[in-house]
């Protein structure tokens, strides 16, 4: 009798604590089911008072539960770390009897981009129509931000996209909240002034920035500094000039005021529309005169080439019938596709990256800097150095897998902490 009471009495105790101690246990391996430490001091840091409403509710297919029960998981957790202000909602916008009130409820939370999903439902009469609402909108002083809980990927079964939802909503749900808490909306800037990419490359990543933030060109050369530090990130993409040193000095102090920079850069000039004009291409190294800047803070971007035989495609004429180029799609080494396995919510269950004449990157010991690898090469890689003669007849030689058998290479990396500038004087 003994032996039962002590068990009993533990059980009693434990259900007791609950009440005021909450706590979940993550036993698996990737801890897919544990916050990450970002999400935990956003939710922490949190000081205005946020309703989050969910709209994913009432009756629905199997499916739509197991991502209406994440959903649930998750803001369970966002409340914890919240410390209060954090407020959930559950809608079930059908549940309106009246359907002129239904139909307009429905109009008014299109016109606020939440997503609506149109069913066909197995009945005892037949099939009918039902409307399933996978979103949720988040809500801070006169600011109301959508959330698409369902996100669906071309080329994915309907199991893999409510599988990819599920993992993805973590991120869904902070990126709103991130957006939703701060004053207006924040600012991105593309770097301009050095051969970047134009506004017709950048057209998709613009448009789809241009919903949360406001986006727009930087000249490093004419913008005042006191505006330059207003921007949340500068982005430097595929530059080809050489940046001028009171052009590096702005970066560096902006940097150093907690700004955020992300370079895109390569460091060797290699195109495949010039292979395409020509026999052969060199493919040689650019001056862009950041290394001095990007050793400082931690990171070396070499001047080598990628070859990985985890790559993509390209289209290649192979010959005529009739008058008739004919297409067909090789594999091209210098095209890597990056399978990203890291899981920092900056790439935690992205696609494949298809990358085009990618360098390698070397992470240097500086203190105080944290240095996280993103992205890397696959096992079945090599780097060539450059100068490198490029020719469109290498996809005819069958590459031998003992040649490209590497370790993996670092070729995107995340730095984080106290960085020192490269003008402190001594």
């Amino acid at each position: 009798m003994r032996k039962i009471i002590i068990p009993l009495s533990l059980l009693i105790v434990i259900n007791i604590l609950s009440h005021y101690w909450f706590t979940r246990f993550d036993f698996t391996s990737d801890k897919r089911y544990s916050l990450s430490p970002i999400s935990k001091e956003i939710l922490s840091h949190i000081h205005k008072d946020l309703t989050i409403t969910v709209y994913l509710n009432g009756e629905m297919p199997a499916g739509f539960k197991r991502l209406r029960q994440a959903t649930e998981d998750m803001l369970l957790d966002f409340e914890t770390y919240a410390k209060g202000n954090l407020h959930i909602k559950w809608i079930d916008p059908n549940a309106e009897t009246n359907e002129n009130k239904r139909n307009q409820l429905i109009e008014k939370l299109i016109a606020q981009g939440i997503d609506v999903t149109n069913l066909s439902v197995k009945t005892e009469n037949g099939l009918s129509q039902k409307l399933i609402f996978p979103s949720a909108s988040i809500q801070c002083d006169h600011k109301t931000i959508p959330v698409k809980l369902l996100q669906p990927k071309m080329g994915l079964s309907p199991e893999e996209v409510l599988n990819n939802s599920i993992q993805n909503i973590e991120y869904a749900l902070l990126s709103a909240i991130k957006k939703a808490s701060e004053n207006g909306l924040p600012k991105i800037g593309f770097v301009e002034g050095h051969q970047e990419l134009g506004d017709h490359q950048l057209y998709d990543a613009i448009q789809t920035l241009s919903g949360a933030f406001q986006v727009g060109r930087v000249n490093l050369n004419t913008i005042p500094f006191k505006t330059l530090c207003q921007l949340q990130l500068l982005l430097i993409a595929k530059p080809n000039q050489a940046f001028s040193y009171a052009e590096k000095y702005k970066l560096d102090q902006y940097l150093m005021r907690g700004g955020r920079i992300l370079f895109s850069i390569d460091n060797v000039h290699a195109e495949l529309d010039s292979l395409q004009g020509h026999t052969e291409q060199m493919a040689f190294p650019k001056r862009l005169n950041l290394d001095d800047l990007l050793f400082k803070y931690g990171v070396r971007v070499n001047y080598d080439l990628i070859a990985d035989m985890n790559c993509a495609q390209i289209p290649l004429a192979v010959g005529s019938v009739a008058g008739q180029s004919q297409i067909q799609l090789v594999p091209w080494l210098f095209y890597p596709l990056w399978i990203p396995t890291s899981a920092h919510p900056i790439v935690k269950n992205l696609d494949a990256i298809r990358a085009e004449f990618a360098n390698t990157i070397d992470t240097l010991g500086i203190s105080n800097v944290k240095k996280t690898i993103l992205l890397h090469s696959s096992p079945f890689s090599k780097k060539y150095d450059t100068p490198k003669l490029l020719s469109l007849q290498m996809v005819e030689e069958e590459p031998n897998p003992k040649n490209f058998h590497s370790k993996t290479m670092p070729v995107a990396v995340l730095l984080e902490g106290k960085f020192s500038s490269l003008f402190k004087t001594l």
